[in-house]
């Protein structure tokens, strides 16, 4: 897999695609190719981590993909080497002049760089896009800016892929990331209720930096410590309006038709169909038999799913 670095541990002379990529839709890629097509710099995607409105406003920013999410979707793109640009305070303050010279140029010796049209940097976002090629073009470096990719709809962006998933459109997700929509969790204790119920299910631990699609119900696609078979499953993703109306919300998944242990595994969800919102039931056997009607609409729908794809 593709090594995840600081500017001063990048691979240099760099041919670096410039942005936050959050998940790396047709535009995003559009500025990968653009940065690597022909050169023999090392291919590089260059990001600000955290993401600047966090540490410029405080606000809690959820990603489409996490830094290392990111590398085993770059590398068939091309791309060697994914840099991280810790976002300071300091770093903030920069001018835009200061940063091409500083980061771009001196760090991580550019020969080409690539942005989209929307793309601003510097203090104060003074910079755009047409000030980069001017700044970087006078010290000899190749720079392109990609036009914005588009469909029927509007604009390829990130907030599109966001207002999906918070839909529970896990489709219409899927095709403007160009891929499934998946996110990942270590197994870890629970109440036990589940198995109790005659439904065990894996309590996932997801990273708080993650976005995740709106709460329910789903028929989902599970996958282990990396292993490509995919098991059927269903989610609950939310709090427990039944068991305890104040917990806060969590991602729980059972494998259909399967009893393996999971505890400390890492589990790959998928999520393919929302199926219902959560309900609060009267009693546990009330939740019982709506578990066994949700596991059953799982079941045939992907059923159905798999054999569409494998004809």
């Amino acid at each position: 897999m593709i090594p995840l670095c600081s500017p001063k541990d990048a691979r240099r002379p760099t041919a670096l695609a410039l942005g936050s990529f959050d998940g790396l839709h047709a535009g995003h890629r559009a500025v990968i190719e653009a940065a690597i097509e022909g050169t023999n710099a090392v291919p590089s995607m260059v990001s600000f981590w955290p993401h600047p409105r966090e540490v410029l406003f405080g606000e809690a920013r959820l990603h489409l993909d996490l830094p290392n999410e990111k590398l085993s979707l770059l590398e068939p793109l091309g791309i060697e080497q994914l840099v991280l640009v810790p976002f300071t305070s300091a770093l903030a303050r920069l001018s835009a002049k200061a940063f091409v010279k500083t980061i771009l140029l001196d760090t991580l010796k550019a020969q080409r760089i690539a942005v989209g049209t929307n793309f601003r940097f510097g203090y104060r976002r003074s910079g755009d896009a047409a000030l980069l090629r001017s700044l970087a073009s006078n010290q000899g470096v190749d720079v392109k800016i990609v036009d914005s990719v588009g469909d029927a709809e509007g604009r390829m962006s990130s907030s599109r892929i966001r207002t999906a998933l918070e839909q529970g459109a896990l489709d219409e997700a899927g095709t403007l990331l160009g891929r499934p929509y998946r996110f990942q969790g270590k197994v870890v204790s629970g109440r036990g209720l589940g198995r109790r119920l005659g439904w065990p299910t894996a309590n996932l631990q997801v990273d708080g930096r993650k976005f995740l699609p709106k709460l329910g119900v789903y028929a989902a696609w599970a996958s282990l410590d990396g292993i490509e078979e995919c098991l059927p499953a269903v989610m609950n993703l939310g709090p427990q309006p039944t068991v305890d109306p104040d917990s806060p919300s969590a991602v729980e998944v059972n494998l259909l038709d399967r009893d393996l242990k999971l505890k400390q595994r890492k589990l790959l969800i998928e999520p393919v169909q929302w199926l219902r919102g959560q309900l609060r039931f009267n009693n546990l056997q009330a939740l019982s038999e709506q578990i066994g009607q949700d596991a059953e609409q799982a079941r045939r729908l992907l059923q159905r799913k798999d054999q569409d794809r494998f004809g």
